[in-house]
């Protein structure tokens, strides 16, 4: 694990728009150097708002859309395309707007698919997918992403991993069903902080004066079972992207000597 980076914007805008140029230098670079590159996509306010920014962005034809693998780190079990569902918000934002390869695509199940109201049996085959997309040289049951973004939620939940709740306390599983989540829907799958943890980046989006609080608390010593934020780290690097109102409450220990 390493120390998390911390980069501080003026504003959500110009926060959104800075993600997504780095995360367009990601893929490009990922695709020089291995021929593809894999992402996983948040959803929420900063996840979609950074799709935007990407899909306007004057830099997104340098990506190869073709040979670029998308994956979720969760979404609410409703039926497919539900304007309230992760994917199809990420739609709309942008990935109807670039040539994608369909089979590249990673959606997480719905609840009007083969396992009907079962979030169990759903995540339990979005876990033989990644399974199955992992390599040998990943040494594990999930792909090695290259980027990985989770929104933080304004009490520290990322994907949908709430305090305390039991998806944030698996150990062993990649991708778990969420029963009785504090926000609606209360039905959803999430990857779990082991999968997390398999990324080579984690990107932690938060932006707003409502998730200041969420960011000192897991920037400053927090357990990952009552602050899960606190748990999400990249195996290479872990980068907080915040703008001003949700850096506002950071210890100055903490606060990034240079900040656009």
């Amino acid at each position: 694990m390493n120390t998390p980076q911390l980069v501080v914007h003026r504003d959500k805008e110009l926060m959104a728009q800075a993600a997504a140029a780095r995360l367009i230098t990601k893929i490009v670079d990922a695709q020089a150097s291995r021929g593809h590159a894999s992402i996983v996509l948040t959803g929420g306010r900063n996840g979609n708002g950074l799709l935007a920014a990407l899909a306007s962005a004057p830099a997104r034809d340098a990506v190869d859309w073709a040979r670029l693998d998308l994956w979720w780190g969760d979404e609410r079990y409703l039926p497919e395309g539900d304007p309230d569902r992760n994917d199809t918000q990420a739609r709309a934002a942008l990935l109807d707007a670039v040539p994608l390869d369909p089979e590249r695509v990673h959606p997480m199940p719905a609840s009007d698919g083969p396992y009907g109201a079962d979030a169990d049996a759903a995540a339990q085959a979005y876990a033989a997918e990644l399974a199955k997309a992992a390599g040998p040289e990943n040494h594990g049951s999930v792909p090695a992403f290259d980027v990985l973004m989770l929104g933080v939620g304004p009490d520290t939940h990322v994907a949908s991993l709430f305090p305390e709740l039991p998806a944030v306390r698996e150990t062993e599983r990649t991708v778990v069903g969420v029963h009785g989540a504090p926000k609606p829907p209360p039905t959803r799958i999430s990857l779990t902080l082991p999968a997390i943890r398999r990324a080579r980046e984690v990107w932690l989006l938060a932006a707003g004066e409502d998730k200041a609080q969420a960011a000192a608390i897991a920037l400053s010593g927090a357990g990952e079972i009552q602050a899960p934020a606190a748990g999400a780290r990249g195996l290479a690097r872990t980068l907080w992207l915040l703008d001003a109102a949700a850096a506002s409450r950071l210890p100055r220990s903490l606060y990034p000597p240079a900040s656009a």
